[in-house]
């Protein structure tokens, strides 16, 4: 491994060491290393960081509040089925050519016929009218419910009311026609093809080396950038690689792995900034078979779970005690939900007895079964199950057998109801409550329905004012709670390290005390301070 890094930080500018000081230079590695910078061609193989270059309609700032980007304003039918996009009128490539509503209608046009690696977010998520029937070439583009009306004005007519449409925007950025027409996809792979709207331009890019964006002097979108250079570093975006050249001053920031945070706290505590990702882990039961159809047992499992304990001790600042279904700060959030879900063993052992097992006598041996991948799951999942399995033999008095599946193997379980017992992970595809709540509607992910629960969830979706929304979001929790359908486990956290110097909201906490990298705004908003 010493090797491996030594090779890697070679690879690096000599120089890069003195660049933030000198020249307002940013060094920032990156974890996508593929071929296109370009987020409508590809947004799971993309190159460097496509949304600092390219100006989407909307963006969401630190405290995930929707900002116009691209967009001067929106606005929907009585209906909700048609969107009118209005846009800023004095925006521009970095090649100095206007942009217009013609570049956001191409992008969406060409991802629709392209075989976009995103595609089902636009059908689904924004339910954009024809999208899957225009994508299996059932109807001609022409009837793609998406049109330029003029210049600065864009007509979105969707198949349902999608009242959270204008953040699902945040994922649309425009493409340029004519360099499309001019060098096909590869325009996306060089800097000398590739025009740009967005706060930076890329001025260079070395294959899987580095990517150095500057200042765009066309951009007059929000969030004029106030750092001149950011230099991504491609092959540094795994922590092994990434850690060690932040220690090293060759990079301002960096991603950690769990293995480094003991280091990285005892060392650095003032540079090392938490965020709670959108997604929890939760369990889930199989609700038509005993014992989990009895409610009582259901609530019994909810009440016999300490989140803190586990979070403060065994997966400390690698996640985040979930007591309501989505994080803080994210749609839908109701902080009142806490004091219904917490740890209360007397009330656990209550339920339990309630169902017929007092102490746990007579309770059959359950598989609790969890999902086995990578990434920030890994270090989470095996031992929040294990620690499931301890805890609720103690409060409870019954035995699990803790049992972990490859993905295909878990959802089989799941979705064909051969176990009864998961930890269920879910991560946000788009920020709106009905993201989360759709989860339990009936006939989906899970095998519990209530008529109650689809009215309101429904009723919810469709209401294009968030104060008409709320409201209904916070009974349909409450049903989840009553009838104990989830017990909530935890919200995963990511952390990062920022260099003392980097300054300014991009790196300050946001009201909920986390420091989000959200792109632009994170980078737009910082400074180099030495």
């Amino acid at each position: 491994m010493k090797k491996i890094v030594t090779l890697a930080l070679m690879a690096l500018i000599v120089s890069a060491a003195s660049l933030s000081a000198v020249d307002n230079t940013l060094r920032a590695p990156v974890g996508f290393g593929g071929t296109y910078m370009d987020m409508m061609k590809t947004v799971y193989n993309r190159a460097g960081e496509p949304d600092l270059i390219q100006l989407a309609i909307s963006a969401y700032d630190k405290n995930y509040e929707l900002t116009p980007m691209a967009a001067k304003s929106w606005e929907v039918s009585k209906d909700g089925l048609v969107w009118t996009i209005k846009l800023r009128e004095n925006l521009s490539w970095s090649d100095g050519k206007p942009l217009t509503a013609d570049d956001f209608v191409f992008a969406l046009q060409r991802a629709a016929k392209g075989g976009y690696d995103f595609s089902w977010y636009w059908s689904w998520a924004g339910g954009i009218k024809n999208w899957s029937k225009v994508e299996k070439g059932d109807l001609a583009l022409s009837e793609l419910g998406v049109k330029a009306v003029d210049a600065h004005t864009i007509r979105v007519e969707t198949e349902t009311p999608k009242p959270y449409f204008p953040g699902i925007c945040a994922y649309w950025w425009p493409v340029p026609r004519a360099a499309v027409e001019k060098y096909g996809d590869e325009y996306a792979t060089k800097a000398e093809t590739l025009p740009c709207s967005g706060p930076y331009k890329v001025t260079k890019w070395t294959i899987n080396d580095s990517i150095v964006l500057e200042k765009n002097p066309a951009y007059k979108g929000p969030w004029a950038p106030k750092i001149d250079k950011i230099i991504l570093y491609s092959q540094l975006g795994n922590p092994e690689v990434g850690f060690p050249a932040y220690l090293a001053g060759d990079v301002d920031l960096t991603g950690l792995n769990v293995g480094q945070l003991a280091y990285a706290r005892q060392k650095s505590p003032a540079e090392l900034k938490p965020n709670a990702l959108f997604q929890i882990y939760y369990l889930a039961f199989d609700y038509e078979k005993p014992p989990f159809n009895d409610v009582n047992v259901r609530k019994a499992f909810m009440y016999a779970f300490d989140r803190e304990k586990l979070t403060s001790t065994i997966l400390k600042d690698i996640a985040a005690p979930a007591y309501t279904l989505v994080t803080p700060g994210f749609s839908g959030y109701n902080p009142e939900t806490k004091a219904q879900t917490g740890f209360d063993p007397a009330k656990a052992r209550e339920y339990l007895a309630k169902a017929g097992f007092p102490g746990g006598k007579g309770f059959p041996k359950v598989d609790l079964l969890w999902r086995i991948e990578g990434g920030y799951h890994a270090p989470i999942v095996k031992p929040m199950a294990e620690y499931i399995q301890a805890q609720f033999k103690d409060v409870l008095g019954i035995e699990l057998n803790v049992k972990g599946l490859e993905l295909k193997t878990w959802m089989d379980s799941l979705t064909k109801r051969e176990g009864q017992l998961f930890i269920a992970p879910y991560l946000y595809d788009y920020i709106d409550a009905s993201n989360f709540y759709d989860i339990f509607l009936s006939g989906g992910r899970h095998n519990w329905s209530s008529p109650d629960y689809d009215s309101l969830i429904k009723k919810a979706d469709s209401l294009s004012d968030w104060k008409d929304r709320a409201p209904l979001y916070k009974q349909a929790e409450q049903i989840l709670v009553d009838q104990g359908v989830v017990t909530y486990l935890t919200h995963a956290k990511e952390n990062t390290l920022f260099k003392p110097y980097l300054k300014g909201e991009g790196v300050t906490p946001n009201k909920y005390g986390y420091v989000p990298l959200m792109y632009p705004y994170s980078f737009c908003n910082m400074t180099i301070q030495k």
